[in-house]
């Protein structure tokens, strides 16, 4: 009976990492659902105006809502975990942004998702790291999992 928990064990493991490709790809269901802001930074100073926005994903659809659950921005996002580090691009549906893309780069760590984005300063390039120095046009913001 040991040894068969053993091979079963072992099977498990071996189809797993088989796996792995598979794995990866399915990471963006690790970020559906909702999210929200404890922490933020943008161009060297405190963002604190962002600590307590909620972003919401579902299926390639984000959503960003203040505080008060006023929704301000919305529409599709892209996800490449297999990037060093992994990249996430925001592309505006809607409102004054509409057709406009933040192009970031994310971190997701059991229920802390980090993200940092050119959306203070969308002529610039994505970001490699995770900062928001002054005149840099980033970003930074971490989120946990909200509950429901």
């Amino acid at each position: 009976m040991q040894h068969t928990a053993l091979n079963i064990r072992q099977g498990l493991s071996a189809a797993l990492l088989g796996l792995g490709l598979a794995v990866a790809e399915a990471e963006p269901a690790n970020l559906e659902g909702t999210w929200t802001a404890s922490n933020a930074a943008r161009d060297g100073k405190p963002a604190d105006d962002v600590v307590g926005h909620r972003l919401a994903f579902t299926g390639n659809r984000f959503q960003i809502a203040a505080k008060d659950g006023k929704p301000l921005y919305l529409g599709t996002f892209q996800i490449n975990p297999s990037a060093k580090p992994a990249t996430i691009d925001f592309e505006h549906k809607d409102g004054a942004l509409n057709g406009k893309v933040w192009k970031g780069i994310y971190v997701l760590d059991g229920e802390t998702l980090t993200i940092c984005d050119n959306a203070a300063g969308l002529d610039r390039e994505r970001p490699t790291a995770f900062e928001a120095k002054a005149g840099s046009g980033y970003v930074v913001v971490t989120f946990r999992r909200a509950r429901p």
